[in-house]
């Protein structure tokens, strides 16, 4: 139902009485010259106490989901069968649906856009995924816009917030999970509220929100990494990691020390380093394991290759030798591990596949939420020689 109306407040009175009953000089003048009050009006959209239609309505009434309901109200480009599109349009007139404007422009894609929302643009491992993102998004003939969130679950949470208000059609967010932050659920809200609308969420990450998710198996290729690494001869080992409520760094640790546990072998705690899971973080870890002695230990494994990096300049600045007097390991591959000396022993992730796999995911046209796992394998450089 569509009101026409002019309605005429009065200049500088008031919106109502005191008594609650609505004042003359708020009365809406018809297009026929009768004159109605805001809650007539309000009555005739609504009915006694009846909310308007939503979205979910016409879902469930048609039996479909939310996002293919939008598609097909919206004229999406992503298909929708014939069969689903009647019974949601049969759906919309009997509820007597009327969309949302701004929903619709999500939707619909209307602005062309993916945004990606990344922990930390500094580090090549973020970099190496959004070329990934970028190059599946062009081929969509969407462009990609970039926000930081410095690690920082509210930050995070804020800038989704805002994203929403620029109606992308895709949002993807890359980093690892933070356990105990309090703005999870407001972040799942956010998100739910946004995907309801028509757009599209993905996660680069663990699988621990309710949204399609492309995970990195941290487990197993920490522990092929130590496997590999007892297999050359070392025994005495040191770990520079993030804190425990980091989820990559506590994935990867595990690994780790459940490859070693294989052989027997377990990490002193003395060798173990808190820092930050930056490049800087992995500087000052080795500085304090040189600083407690390294008391024989051989090789250092950093659950990050900036971090490893950051560790290798340290090493140096105490009259180290990396590879030679402390051999040194990472994660993720990035580009930098073969250009520094010597070359870094890691984990390799495949980058632009993440990024690939995140965006072809969000344009899928499935509607329930997917899981990509993706596999690592361990490389063996220079700063790990043969013992």
């Amino acid at each position: 139902m569509i009101l026409k109306a002019i309605v005429a407040f009065g200049e500088g009175s008031p919106a109502g009485s005191g008594d609650g009953r609505i004042a003359d000089d708020t009365m809406a003048t018809m297009v026929d010259g009768s004159r109605r009050s805001p809650e007539s009006l309000l009555r005739d959209r609504l009915g006694d106490g009846q909310q308007p239609a939503t979205l979910h309505d016409v879902a469930r009434e048609s039996g479909v989901s939310i996002a293919t309901a939008s598609r097909a109200l919206n004229g999406s480009s992503r298909n929708v069968r014939e069969s689903n599109v009647a019974r949601v349009l049969a759906a919309a007139a009997k509820l007597d649906y009327e969309p949302h404007l701004s929903a619709q422009a999500i939707a619909r894609g209307s602005t062309k856009t993916a945004a990606l929302v990344v922990n930390d643009i500094n580090d090549p491992y973020f970099s190496s995924i959004a070329a990934g993102i970028i190059e599946a998004a062009e081929v969509a003939g969407l462009i990609v816009t970039m926000a930081v969130s410095d690690r920082s679950p509210q930050r995070e949470l804020d800038i989704v917030r805002r994203l929403r208000g620029h109606r992308p059609q895709v949002i993807i967010i890359a980093g690892s999970r933070i356990d105990g932050a309090d703005s999870r659920d407001p972040l799942i809200a956010e998100l739910e509220a946004y995907q309801s609308a028509g757009g599209r969420v993905v996660l680069v990450s663990q699988p621990d929100l309710p949204f399609s998710t492309v995970t990195i198996d941290n487990v197993g290729g920490a522990r092929q990494l130590a496997r590999a690494l007892v297999g050359l001869g070392y025994q005495r080992f040191g770990v520079i990691r993030a804190v425990e409520e980091f989820r990559t760094s506590r994935e990867r640790l595990s690994g780790f020390t459940s490859g070693l546990r294989r052989a027997r072998i377990r990490i002193d705690d003395r060798y173990s380093v808190v820092t930050e899971f930056t490049r800087r973080g992995g500087y000052d870890a080795a500085r304090e394991l040189v600083a407690r002695g390294l008391d024989g230990v051989d090789v250092v494994f950093a659950v990050n290759d900036v971090m490893a990096t950051g560790a290798m300049t340290a090493f140096r600045d105490a009259g180290l030798v990396p590879g030679r007097d402390i051999a040194i390991a990472g994660f993720d591959d990035i580009g930098p591990t073969v250009d520094v000396t010597p070359s870094l022993t890691s984990v390799a992730v495949p980058l632009d596949k993440v990024g690939l796999s995140a965006m072809r995911l969000a344009l899928s046209d499935d509607d329930r939420p997917g899981l990509v796992r993706i596999s690592t394998k361990v490389v063996l450089r220079e700063s790990t020689p043969p013992r």
